[in-house]
């Protein structure tokens, strides 16, 4: 790959953020600047929002040519889908729906669609993206070395670990889980349980909220291995009221029961032991 060229002039969040996509990939010169059709037939140059084409075998990502009533798409979906991650990241990244909006369809379209006053737009902007975009748009190349290209390169290389990651957690989750009711006292809790085993990808448990969303599951209380020690980690999920945790703090093998009471640190391993230990925080 010879280089990234995108348009000159003001930058964008979708330009900037395909551009540090395609660089965790292809550690090259961005240009900005108009293209050729000499840049547009040259696989070899990635030509991201501006070009007028859509032709990923080309690797020309555009989509200012797309009609008016088009979905909602920008250039950093286009990037998104020619590396495999589209999905992930319309399920995993709250923000990419938004800026795809907000691309395409300007910020009086968005605020409508988000159900906000147009003002909320403006009380979203962060000095981060303000300088990081201003500072992209000053020059008309970057090259390896540059602080703007080398923080570009970080967060493409970031978000592709996060999709990764995220989706190696929730297929682990999705393997292991066990999913149980438990009574006590007339009240029924349902009950997400994800084992120990000898092969875990770090933290496992960060997958768990958006396993249950891809699912749909109703669930009230969570137990899941501690990252921090042999034993077991309690919570509630979605800050179900009927749990409080707080009410383990005597148990002998409880170590950490906070007082708020929305989790508690076990050392017991025992599965009936583990669900005992929820019946004991069930709220009468």
């Amino acid at each position: 790959m010879k280089a990234i060229l995108t348009h000159p002039g003001s930058a964008h969040k979708d330009d900037l953020l395909a551009c540090c996509l395609l660089l965790s990939r292809h550690r090259v010169p961005i240009w900005r600047r108009e293209p050729t059709e000499e840049d547009l037939v040259d696989p070899d140059i990635v030509v991201v929002d501006v070009g007028g084409e859509h032709t990923p075998e080309r690797k020309n990502f555009d989509h200012h040519q797309f009609p008016a009533d088009h979905e909602p798409i920008c250039a950093l979906s286009l990037v998104l889908k020619d590396f495999g991650l589209y999905d992930d990241a319309r399920n995993f990244c709250d923000w990419l729906e938004p800026a795809e909006w907000f691309d395409s369809r300007g910020p009086f379209e968005t605020a409508k669609w988000l159900g906000v006053d147009r003002d909320v737009m403006n009380a979203l902007n962060s000095p981060i993206d303000i300088t990081l975009l201003r500072r992209f748009a000053q020059k008309t190349e970057w090259n390896p070395g540059d602080p703007i290209w080398e923080m570009m390169r970080m967060v493409g290389e970031d978000l592709v670990m996060f999709l990764r990651s995220l989706r190696e957690r929730i297929d682990y989750v999705a393997k292991h889980v066990e999913l149980m009711e438990i009574t006590e006292g007339g009240e029924s809790l349902r009950i997400l349980y994800m084992p120990r085993t000898e092969s875990m990808p770090d933290d496992p448990s960060s997958g768990i909220a958006r396993y249950i969303a891809t699912t749909g599951e109703k669930v009230d209380g969570l137990i899941y291995p501690d990252r921090r020690g042999s034993g077991f980690g309690l919570s509630r999920y979605d800050d179900c009221p009927r749990l409080d945790f707080s009410q383990l703090e005597r148990e002998d093998d409880v170590h950490f029961a906070h007082a708020r009471g929305f989790v508690a640190k076990t050392s017991a391993t025992e599965l009936d032991r583990l669900l005992e230990l929820m019946r004991a925080a069930l709220i009468q």
